[in-house]
């Protein structure tokens, strides 16, 4: 970490429930860990809006894909849960987003997983592109320092 470099701007804690169905687990009844990214990616999906993703693609060719992921699984997470998708994000540059996510499992007093996941955007060639203005404003609404 650069100790000299600005700090950065954060969104507001987005929340996102997911129902933990039989099939998110292996033999014992716990969550398969590669099952917490896809909550990750619906929660994601949830604070940009799917109509918004799908009018990037359509009309500019841009779209995301993740560049990095650290995810640490703290606790289990098992069938019947409905957990809580925490996200908060912020522009790293204006090709870049930086999402910090956390699942929660009810009357938690810590995560169960964290992530951190870096998003690329990226035109149709699979090129890196910065996102439009349009989207940053849009997603800038109500960010802060941390």
């Amino acid at each position: 970490m650069n100790p000299t470099a600005p700090t950065p701007q954060y969104s507001p804690i987005h929340t996102f429930k997911v129902q933990i169905y039989y099939e998110d687990t292996d033999f014992s009844g716990v969550v398969y860990h590669p099952n917490f990214l896809k909550y990750f990616e619906r929660a994601r999906e949830h604070v940009i809006g799917a109509e918004i993703l799908s009018d990037l693609w359509q009309q500019q060719q841009l779209g995301f894909a993740v560049y990095r992921t650290d995810m640490v699984c703290h606790d289990g997470v098992e069938f019947a849960d409905i957990v809580e998708v925490r996200t908060q994000f912020y522009f790293e540059s204006k090709f870049r987003t930086v999402w910090q996510q956390s699942i929660w499992r009810p009357n938690a007093t810590k995560a169960a997983v964290t992530a951190n996941i870096e998003m690329v955007c990226m035109n149709q060639k699979r090129q890196l592109a910065p996102m439009p203005p349009s989207l940053i404003s849009l997603l800038s609404s109500g960010m802060t320092s941390n």
